[in-house]
């Protein structure tokens, strides 16, 4: 399979810049410092990382993604550099865009102890990636605009007359929408999945940033529901803002649940702090840190749901082949970017 779209021209640039940035790092300090990529936002990440430097010596230097480019920067940095790697670790915030290093061999399998005690069906069994902590995608509900009564209860709601110029989602041409978007093409067939989109664009759906712009615009009313997800909706509460979260299309299609994913990257300057780094990030301390601090739903038994989270298993969970959604999201590129006007 063709990995995700590269700008070629910056590639050589990029690479460049990379070693700049962490090649002092790397060298001479084999064992002592890891060299991690990640797309999980830095405010709930770098915590996770200063909390293993505590506990192992071990110095993380990190390389953040985005708020409005989240998983395609630093996977297309990942694939820029894969003639000179980086990065030890890869831990992103969705289960798809890992594939994409994985089928470039880009990724040295590691069975890490600490994946016993996850699900089997969140994590590769020969180790090429892992599943760990995991975000939903909810619909976030101003209740000053839309009585409990006639609120959405499902996707298809976005496109629904009576929302009409009143919704909102993030760009489905990065971040977490995007596979989204690509999992209705997977499930519903192109024909399907390209009418629903459309329906958006004439109902009048607002494209925000991001995420958390699409938390911003239902709590400030200036829509009265927007697709987000678990962690950006839960801030929303711990504001105090007047809103429901609603985990949409429980008597049907299901909720869309997306684990973190943690790769063990292959020729990576420090391999074996890499290996300590990737057991850290699997552990049921690191599950309950982002479970604490970013409203994730812990996949390890054992550890505490946040309150005001659904626990994974009170869930109906929509059924995912991660891999297929990876193969077919690039096929999907250029038709999202014409939808998009771009």
């Amino acid at each position: 399979m063709r990995g995700w779209p590269v700008a070629t021209h910056a590639v050589g640039l990029l690479t460049t810049l990379s070693a700049l940035a962490l090649g002092s790092a790397a060298c001479g300090s084999r064992g002592k410092a890891v060299v991690v990529y990640t797309s999980v936002d830095q405010v709930f990440s770098e915590p996770v990382f200063r909390a293993f430097e505590h506990d192992t010596g071990v110095r993380v230097r990190a390389v953040f993604d985005t708020e409005e480019t989240k998983s395609t920067g630093v996977l297309n940095r990942l694939i820029a550099e894969a003639g000179h790697p980086q990065a030890d670790v890869c831990w992103s915030g969705d289960p798809v865009r890992p594939f994409l290093v994985v089928k470039r061999n880009l990724v040295e399998p590691y069975l890490s102890p600490q994946a016993s005690g996850l699900p089997r069906g969140l994590r590769a069994e020969d180790g090429t990636w892992t599943g760990v902590a995991a975000r939903a995608r909810v619909l976030l509900v101003n209740r000053g605009l839309v009585p409990e009564e006639d609120g959405p209860r499902s996707i298809r709601d976005l496109a629904d007359p009576r929302f009409k110029g009143r919704a909102a989602i993030a760009s489905p041409l990065f971040g977490i929408t995007t596979m989204h978007v690509v999992v209705l093409f997977v499930r519903w067939g192109d024909a399907e999945a390209r009418g629903f989109l459309d329906a958006l664009k004439a109902n009048g759906v607002r494209i925000a940033s991001s995420n958390g712009e699409v938390k911003r615009l239902v709590v400030g009313g200036e829509v009265a529901f927007g697709l987000t997800d678990t962690d950006d909706a839960n801030e929303a509460v711990k504001e105090g803002a007047d809103v429901d979260v609603i985990y949409p299309d429980a008597d049907g299609l299901g909720t869309l649940v997306m684990p973190t994913s943690v790769v063990l990257m292959a020729k990576g300057p420090n391999p074996e702090a890499g290996r300590r780094l990737v057991d850290y990030l699997l552990s049921a301390d690191a599950e309950r840190r982002m479970a604490e601090a970013a409203a994730h739903m812990p996949l390890r038994p054992g550890v505490a749901t946040p309150p005001g989270v659904k626990p994974v298993s009170a869930l109906r969970a929509r059924e995912v082949d991660y891999c297929r959604v990876a193969e077919e999201m690039e096929r999907f590129q250029p038709w999202l970017r014409q939808w998009s006007g771009l």
